[in-house]
């Protein structure tokens, strides 16, 4: 189990990475904003169905690696903290990407949205980011089995990416149009989300050579 200051961290960390549109959150708000926010929920549970592919397939791989050199953790740590900098700083010299411009939108029935939730999540680059490059930092192998921790940090990712999706999903009706075809929320939010992800990988560096 991991410690007590570790799973504040992690969660304080994890909420700031999840409130970071990517193509998930992206997804989530077109299909709100065009279908109601029942075609938002269902798309969410089609999404979190995917994150739980991603945290077996963590638990078994970072397993595997402490168990066959726990020297392979610490080079995974490092090169997730350089990674999550490079992510962010290509975010903030992008340009801005109009949410109309991510997902075709026509109306699609739930067990479609379903499906296609699962697929972007199953695919998607800032879910992968997170359970190889960052989740990571947050493993300490001296506090017991590396998959149990691995597991238990998932399911409360997918507890806090539940309740940020869904807020998004909630908000999408009342102010999607606006902020699609909002110039300056789009250049804010690239600048912001770019600086977040710089910052966390700094401190994903910092807490990895502390000890998770």
């Amino acid at each position: 189990m991991p410690a007590t200051g570790t799973l504040a961290m992690f969660i304080a960390a994890a909420l700031t990475l999840l409130l970071i549109p990517g193509p998930a959150v992206l997804y989530i708000f077109a299909r709100s904003v065009e279908q109601g926010r029942v075609a938002g929920v269902v798309s969410i549970l089609g999404i979190h169905v995917a994150t739980g592919v991603h945290i077996v397939a963590a638990a078994l791989g970072l397993s595997a690696m402490v168990a066959s050199s726990p020297i392979a953790l610490e080079v995974v740590k490092y090169a997730g903290a350089a990674y999550l900098i490079g992510i962010g700083i290509q975010k903030i010299l992008s340009r801005p990407v109009s949410f109309d411009e991510t997902v075709p939108i026509k109306p699609y029935p739930y067990g479609h949205l379903f499906r296609d939730g699962f697929a972007i999540n199953l695919l998607n680059p800032k879910t992968v980011l997170f359970f190889l490059a960052f989740l990571p930092q947050f493993i300490d192998p001296s506090r017991g089995s590396v998959a149990a921790q691995t597991l238990i940090l998932g399911m409360i990712y997918t507890i806090l990416g539940i309740m940020t999706d869904g807020s998004y999903a909630m908000v999408a009706g009342g102010f999607g149009n606006w902020l699609k075809r909002n110039a300056n929320y789009l250049t804010i939010e690239r600048y912001v989300s770019g600086i977040i992800l710089v910052g966390l990988g700094f401190m994903a560096a910092f807490f990895g050579s502390k000890g998770a």
